[in-house]
């Protein structure tokens, strides 16, 4: 099977993929357009076979249907990088919360028992 009939199979699959994805709700519409226009761009260059040609020849690429997979494996990376970026600030995110919920619950638990009525450190013992 040629590398560009494969890709464009790929991109087709992709898109359906995406599709159904966005149908049943599980992918917001904010990240399906990114996956939508690159499954757009992918099988864009795997059908004209001289606008792919001409983007490896810009790219320095000696085989035109391997530009397709290094725009793809770029696609990959930055997604995969912004990816990192919203884990990273919801792990915060979270960590804030929980401390902030602690905080909550100890100031209620106070509010709860009333004044005067918390243990003492010789109580405790």
């Amino acid at each position: 099977m040629p590398v560009q009939l494969f890709a464009a199979l790929a991109s087709v699959a992709l898109l359906g993929l995406v599709i159904e994805l966005i149908r049943t709700r599980k992918l917001r519409e904010r990240y399906a357009l990114l996956w939508l226009a690159t499954a757009g761009v992918i099988l864009f260059f795997a059908l004209w076979r001289e606008g792919l040609h001409d983007l490896a020849k810009g790219l320095g690429i000696a085989y035109p249907p391997n530009a397709l997979f290094v725009l793809a494996l770029l696609f990959v990376l930055t997604l995969l990088l912004h990816f990192s970026t919203v884990i990273s600030k919801l792990s915060d995110r979270s960590t804030l919360l929980t401390q902030r919920l602690a905080l909550m619950e100890e100031r209620l638990r106070e509010l709860e028992d009333g004044p005067g009525t918390r243990p003492t450190l010789r109580e405790v013992k």
